[in-house]
């Protein structure tokens, strides 16, 4: 195996989401094969908050800042055989890695491929987008409420994505975690030897050593998550009542996570009659008895999520999970197995209370559900990320000079 010196590059310095968290593993974990870390962020905005860099050891650190020409200048003096890109705020800096270096971009999200990066319409009613981005989505933006109604907003938001997309084909790879967004990015026009299938692994949770014991019924559904419209709480909210009446018994929906459609959905739970416990923001230990004590995982996302990496995590300790057939969630979700899809196009409270009722209904059937996701999760490990990670890293660095 061939130490690299590897610069790896994020917006942010703190772990502010699941995409910062990812990168804090993985960086231990190439240090404990020999490999050199060097850390690009954009901001550090929360002193005192957990940072990336304090998970293991980096030989070096650069914050770009506003002087984008300085920081590559100090990249370039460290000398990296590669670096790994993890989506930057800066087209500027994005270009000037992709253009100086060996490059990698792990495409977290829709990067060049969507205005809005949602890829999805709202009306007359929800449905997926799966047009390749271009000048028509522009007024398409307008007439489907996709997103980004300010004209201007929606201009830079265009023009940003734009340049990505015509920045794609200078990475010497694209890394994508699920085969949704393989065929998202091969539309898009990124060559099959640039375009790899890197299934994100977990980092929060590990699966369980042993398979999930029997234990009763909690008659709770749990949901987890930054509490947003494309979450889709909502439509949990209204499938509960119509899942309660087919199961003849009552359920409890737990919902985890803060965000702006808290009070919209406190009062909808109200209205509807449902008892649900709006818990906050939780820690990872207090995730992790979530997902102990609850009988399902519901995931009623309303875009295609490009991976969905909630119902691994939730796998791990046997809970499986209900939720729409959209983007990469078929990836791991498998109906029957780990738990139950939902139609997705389009994604209605009905098809959602139906699969809740298949995943519950039979306590048999909920078990064989409870070992498929154990085993499920097991699939996504850092271990089989790496292995499939380092030789992409290998191949992407500069050919030896004469």
């Amino acid at each position: 195996m061939t130490a690299l010196r590897v610069a790896i590059a994020t917006a942010y310095r703190q772990i502010v989401g699941g995409m910062e968290q990812y990168v804090g593993s993985l960086i231990p974990r190439l240090a404990e094969r020999g490999h050199q870390i060097g850390f690009l962020y954009e901001r550090s905005e929360h002193p005192g908050e957990p940072t990336i860099d304090a998970t293991g050891p980096v030989s070096q650190r650069w914050c770009a800042g506003d002087d984008v020409a300085a920081c590559l200048r100090q990249v370039a003096a460290w000398e990296p055989d590669v670096v790994y890109v993890q989506g930057l705020l800066s087209s500027a800096l994005e270009a000037g890695l992709a253009e100086r270096f060996p490059a990698i971009l792990f495409a977290h999200g829709y990067y060049g491929t969507c205005a809005t990066g949602t890829k999805r319409h709202a009306f007359p009613g929800v449905e997926m987008c799966h047009r390749t981005f271009g000048p028509a989505c522009l007024p398409i933006n307008y007439a489907r409420r996709c997103g980004g109604l300010n004209p201007l907003t929606l201009a830079g938001m265009y023009r940003r994505e734009a340049a990505r997309l015509a920045l794609l084909p200078r990475f010497r790879s694209v890394l994508v975690a699920s085969r949704h967004m393989v065929s998202e990015f091969s539309r898009h026009g990124v060559a099959p030897e640039q375009l790899h299938l890197v299934p994100l692994p977990t980092t929060s949770v590990t699966p369980d050593v042993h398979p999930p014991a029997a234990r009763p019924s909690s008659g709770r559904v749990l949901l987890l998550g930054r509490l947003t419209k494309l979450k889709g709480g909502d439509h949990a909210i209204e499938a509960l009542p119509v899942a309660e009446a087919a199961l003849g018994r009552r359920l409890s929906l737990l919902v985890a996570g803060t965000g702006p459609e808290l009070e919209r959905w406190r009062s909808l739970a109200a209205r509807r009659g449902v008892t649900t416990e709006f818990l906050g923001w939780v820690e990872d230990d207090q995730r992790l008895e979530l997902f102990r004590s609850a009988d399902l995982l519901v995931v009623p996302s309303l875009w295609p999520e490009p991976f969905g990496l909630v119902g691994i995590e939730a796998g791990c300790v046997g809970l499986p999970a209900v939720a729409y057939e959209v983007g990469g969630i078929p990836d791991w979700l498998v109906p029957g197995e780990s738990g139950e899809l939902a139609p997705g196009e389009p994604p209605t409270p009905a098809g959602l209370a139906d699969a809740i009722v298949r995943a519950l209904a039979d306590p048999a059937h909920h078990a064989r559900l409870r070992l498929g996701a154990w085993r499920m999760a097991r699939r996504f490990g850092m271990e089989e990320h790496l292995a499939v990670l380092v030789p992409i890293l290998e191949s992407a660095c500069r050919a030896p000079t004469a």
